[in-house]
């Protein structure tokens, strides 16, 4: 199957309402052609600065403006980051992302401060990530030339659907992000989260917006909504496992060499319906008890779960180019 930026809205909606076993069959059949498989990438996000963040995103415990008994703190010192990034490692994660809850990246001394922890994770030989909203080409420029490997900035959901989530920053905003973080040869993470009250349509628009970008994203994130007391999206229903399945399915095949992650939600799922969203097409996962601020899988679970299915680490780096200092 060769690789595609012009698919159709229609197209992408006959493959997502495929027959969900042909589904799966055929995802995996292009997963095996461009993965190894029983690969997995393990990747850790640790928020390096939490709550506070002034945009009102109606999933975010994080947003200051919900009550969600998130308290702020302040940047994290260098050496706390890097030594969680040693235990990651140490874990089996060969990706470290670190989260910052801001709006937008300033050109200040926490700025500077992120650049240095960028250069000590990159010195550890792990594909570093930072997620710390809008920026702009300079400073993505910044961040590339400290050892930067992936930038990731999810545009969570369809274009037609994304101002009941988010108003205070829009869809073109995001998109903007992810041109400023592909030339400067940053790697590109973005996906979105499913079980915002989108339509089937609406989760259609948004994996067709990440497969047309002028080049997809190397990873793809497809969150699960992890609800939490205190925003406005507290009392949506769990998202379905089959909705997850198709989601994973669907990107697998019209983004074929992409990692496609596992995200949030995995904290509610079995190890069975993870092995099916890994038999669809999900080779990445983030392991570690929290994603920022939610619940997440352990890695002595995710262990575990790589030795009772047969998986294993993907090192880091792999078919992809390194980053020069």
């Amino acid at each position: 199957m060769k690789i595609r930026n012009n698919w159709t809205k229609e197209e992408i909606s006959e493959i997502y309402n495929t027959p969900l076993l042909e589904l799966i069959y055929k995802a995996s059949t292009v997963h095996r052609e461009y993965h190894a498989t029983g690969e997995v990438q393990v990747c850790t996000l640790l928020s390096i600065k939490t709550g506070g963040c002034p945009e009102d995103c109606a999933y975010c415990p994080q947003a200051a403006r919900y009550n969600t008994g998130v308290d702020v703190q302040s940047l994290m010192k260098k050496e706390e980051v890097l030594a969680y990034a040693e235990k990651a490692k140490n874990a089996g994660s060969t990706r470290f992302c670190m989260g910052a809850a801001w709006r937008e990246v300033r050109d200040n001394r926490d700025f500077d401060r992120v650049l240095e922890m960028v250069q000590g994770v990159n010195e550890l030989g792990m594909e570093v990530c930072c997620t710390m909203g809008m920026l702009t080409e300079e400073q993505a420029k910044k961040l590339y030339n400290a050892g930067l490997y992936a930038y990731n900035h999810n545009v969570d959901t369809s274009e037609d659907h994304y101002t009941d989530i988010i108003t205070t920053r829009t869809y073109n905003d995001r998109l903007k992000t992810l041109g400023n973080v592909r030339k400067a040869g940053i790697s590109v993470c973005s996906g979105g989260i499913i079980g915002l009250g989108e339509t089937h349509e609406d989760r259609i628009g948004m994996l067709h917006t990440l497969a047309t970008l002028p080049s997809h994203p190397g990873s793809v994130p497809v969150n699960a909504l992890v609800r939490v007391k205190g925003t406005p999206l507290q009392d949506n229903p769990k998202v379905d496992i089959w909705d997850m399945v198709r989601m994973i399915a669907t990107a697998r095949i019209i983004m074929p060499a992409a990692m496609v992650r596992l995200s949030a939600g995995r904290a509610e799922m079995s190890i069975a319906e993870q092995a099916l969203c890994f038999m669809a097409g999900a080779n990445s996962i983030f392991s570690g008890d929290k994603l920022l601020t939610t619940p997440n899988p352990a890695f002595d679970e995710d262990n575990a779960m790589f030795q009772l299915l047969g998986l294993k680490p993907r090192e880091a780096f792999k078919d992809e180019k390194i980053l020069v200092n």
